[in-house]
């Protein structure tokens, strides 16, 4: 089977991905402790840098790209500083963002974290600041994005529909999008926070245990509850098959088949941080597929990939080479 998924990256690249979802740039603002104010007992920071990094589906846009996917990012930023910086870093990656609108009506959904430390202390996070507008997309900025999705969606050989609840993947959209693959007959993957419910049709579902427990309506507690949920999902969205993420237990894929394969995790020991992982899960699985692998092919390369990412710090990705250097020591472990 690895030699399968070791073949199988090679036939990853240039891939067209269009990935639609919440864009989300990610502020850091780093700064050295300096003293107490005097004004409140509260840090004085000095301002060092400030780096925008893609969050959100701008991170699945990145994950995909850097897989050597053929990317095409659609979504929404507003007319400011953070929209700006995100769409020019998507951009220096290769990724066609001729998709991201511009609507000056609403502010680039923006995460601040402002992070601080000294010269011997390790870099920590003491606030962060979230900035969005919570209505949800309407108007010429739905419009736009629509027309775009329908212009393109036919010459692409995969979707991903990033949902983050930030308003922008709304009803009309999920289902011009799932009816638009399945004319096609090309594969749509979703990672859907909170409303996974609406995603009826959709091929692949992709949760973590925790948004599999909400979506079920109870909790997740054993391989029994585990399993109970899966099949639940699959057939309550008519999927083709569903991926459920647990963390340090690996995955649990459910096919419309009737299979059920456990993946476990390929490197318990350096597991560090799961933010964005989710994403790479995603972008790794949908690029798969579009090569023609089989579902389990796909979630097992999606576990390579995520196996990497966590062990480097905030949202990350993966390239080709790491993902080949990974599953080949894999081979030889086992």
């Amino acid at each position: 089977m690895n030699t399968t998924l070791l073949r199988l990256i090679t036939k990853l690249q240039n891939r067209k991905i269009m990935v639609i979802g919440d864009m989300v740039a990610d502020v850091y603002v780093e700064g050295k402790i300096s003293r107490i104010s005097r004004e409140a007992p509260v840090l004085i920071l000095e301002h060092m840098a400030e780096t925008v990094v893609p969050g959100g589906a701008a991170n699945a846009v990145h994950n995909t790209a850097a897989l050597g996917g053929c990317v095409y990012a659609v979504g929404v930023v507003g007319e400011d500083y953070a929209g700006q910086q995100l769409t020019q870093h998507l951009q220096m990656k290769q990724v066609n963002t001729n998709g991201i609108i511009i609507d000056p009506s609403r502010p680039t959904i923006t995460k601040t974290r402002v992070m601080a430390g000294g010269q011997a202390t390790v870099r920590q996070q003491v606030v962060r600041i979230d900035r969005e507008k919570k209505e949800p997309l309407s108007g010429s900025g739905l419009q736009a994005v629509k027309n775009y999705i329908l212009s393109h969606i036919e010459n692409m050989a995969g979707v991903i529909l990033s949902d983050y609840g930030s308003q922008t993947v709304l009803p009309g959209i999920i289902r011009s999008v799932i009816d638009g693959c399945q004319r096609a007959g090309i594969p749509c993957i979703v990672d859907s926070r909170y409303n996974i419910k609406a995603y009826t049709g959709v091929t692949v579902v992709k949760q973590n245990e925790s948004e599999a427990a909400a979506a079920v309506g109870y909790e997740i507690v054993d391989e029994n509850t585990l399993v109970t949920a899966g099949w639940t999902i699959l057939e309550r969205l008519n999927a083709q098959a569903v991926l459920i993420t647990c963390g340090p237990d690996g995955m649990t894929l459910f096919e419309a088949s009737g299979k059920v394969s456990q993946i476990p995790v390929t490197n318990k020991s350096a597991v560090y941080d799961v933010t964005g992982a989710g994403d790479t899960v995603v972008a790794a699985m949908i690029l798969a597929l579009a090569a023609g692998a089989s579902y389990l092919e796909a979630a097992r390369l999606a576990n390579f990939a995520a196996g990497i990412v966590v062990r480097k710090l905030g949202t990350a990705t993966t390239t080709p080479d790491e993902l080949a250097a990974a599953i080949s020591r894999y081979q030889y472990q086992v």
